[in-house]
C-alpha cells in the first residue's frame, strides 16, 4: 500500500472540481475526494489545490509548478491540456514539450507525479472532429510518464465517464458522480485502499435520436459557442480567481 503524507494538485477546472458542489461555496472534485481518503489514512496528511478554471498549460507551468516545487510534497498531480487543445491552431507537440519540462522539474524535486489522459471526445459534437489532436497529446502524456517514471490515470479507457450522466449540463465539466468515479480511479492507480469502484455500468436507457440531436444543437448554442468565443477573445472564466487551497495544510 502506498503512503502519501502530502499532495499538491495542479491544473484547471477539472482539478479545481467544477461542477461537483462542495462546502463554503467551493467546488469539491476528484482531488478533494482523494485528499479526504489520504487524510483518513494519515492524520498528519497535508494538501494544497492550486488549480484554477480556464488555465492553459503555459500558465500552469509558469504559475503553479514553481509553487509546487517550493512546497516539496510527496505527490503532485498535473492534469491540463483540454483548454489548449480546443483553441484553434493549438499544437499538441509543443504542449507536450512544455509538459515534459514541468514533469522533469517536479520529479527533480523528489515528488511522485501523477499524470492524466483526457476523456475520448468521440461522443461530443464538434469536439469529435479534433479527436486526432487529442489522441496525439495523450500519447505524448503516456510517453512522458514512461520517460520520467510517473503514474497515469487513463480517462480515455474509462467507459463509465463516457456516459452523459457523469457530466453536468455544460458537458465540459463532470458532475459529482463523474468526479467520484475519477477519484476512485486515481486511488486505484496510486495503490491506495478505498471502498469504491470506478468500473461502473450505468443502467440501460433509450434516447430518442431526434431528442438527442435537439439537445446537441442546444448545447452547441448555449455552452460550446460562448466557451470558444471567450477563448478567441483571450478571456477566461478563471480571470481574477485564485486557488481554493493555496497553502499546503492539514486536511480539514
Amino acid at each position: 500500500m502506498a503512503h502519501y503524507r502530502s499532495f499538491v494538485a495542479l491544473g484547471d477546472s477539472f482539478t479545481e472540481g467544477l461542477n461537483d458542489p462542495g462546502k463554503d461555496g467551493h467546488f469539491r472534485g476528484w482531488a478533494d475526494r482523494v485528499a479526504e481518503r489520504l487524510a483518513e489514512l494519515d492524520p498528519a496528511f497535508r494538501y494544497a489545490n492550486l488549480a484554477v478554471r480556464g488555465k492553459l498549460i503555459d500558465q500552469i507551468v509558469e504559475e503553479q509548478v514553481p509553487q509546487a516545487v517550493e512546497m516539496a510534497p510527496g505527490l503532485v498531480s498535473f492534469c491540463a491540456g483540454g483548454n489548449d487543445l480546443l483553441r484553434p491552431g493549438s499544437d499538441p507537440d509543443r504542449m507536450a514539450k512544455k509538459l515534459a519540462g514541468a514533469v522533469r522539474r517536479l520529479r527533480g524535486s523528489g515528488a511522485e507525479v501523477l499524470l492524466f489522459t483526457g476523456v475520448d471526445p468521440r461522443d461530443t459534437p464538434l469536439m469529435r472532429r479534433m479527436r486526432g489532436k487529442f489522441a496525439v497529446f495523450y500519447l505524448h502524456v503516456r510517453s512522458i510518464a514512461d520517460l520520467y517514471g510517473c503514474r497515469v490515470v487513463d480517462q480515455w479507457s474509462m467507459q463509465a465517464i463516457r456516459d452523459w450522466r457523469a457530466w453536468s449540463e455544460d458537458r465540459l465539466h463532470m458532475n459529482a458522480e463523474g468526479h467520484r468515479l475519477v477519484a476512485a480511479r486515481v486511488l486505484d492507480v496510486l495503490d491506495v485502499p478505498f471502498d469504491d469502484s470506478w468500473q461502473y455500468e450505468w443502467p440501460a436507457r433509450t434516447v430518442d435520436p431526434r431528442v438527442r440531436r435537439r439537445e446537441d444543437a442546444q448545447w452547441v448554442r448555449e455552452f460550446l459557442v460562448p466557451w470558444v468565443a471567450r477563448r478567441l477573445r483571450g478571456t477566461s472564466s478563471g480571470d481574477g480567481l485564485s486557488a481554493k487551497r493555496p497553502d499546503l495544510e492539514r486536511w480539514s
